[in-house]
């Protein structure tokens, strides 16, 4: 089954946090979803610049921006 691109993923907010993991020696930038109770981190989209952040938050209507992790 395919999934449109902007379409949100279901996501409980009492389980999961929305993160953004930062990898120290690249500097890449993923956003996603982290489990409170395991620190599984769920990769949604890869954030190249400003643009990509703020769909990735409209998308899953965030009002501020998610922590980062290493």
């Amino acid at each position: 089954m395919f999934r449109k691109k902007n379409t949100p993923l279901p996501w409980d907010s009492e389980t999961l946090e929305p993160v953004l993991r930062s990898s120290i020696c690249t500097g890449e930038t993923a956003a996603g979803f982290q489990d409170k109770r395991t620190g599984r981190f769920v990769e949604i989209q890869l954030i190249r610049d400003q643009k990509d952040l703020a769909d990735f938050m409209a998308r899953y209507g965030l009002k501020k921006v998610p922590r980062t992790i290493y």
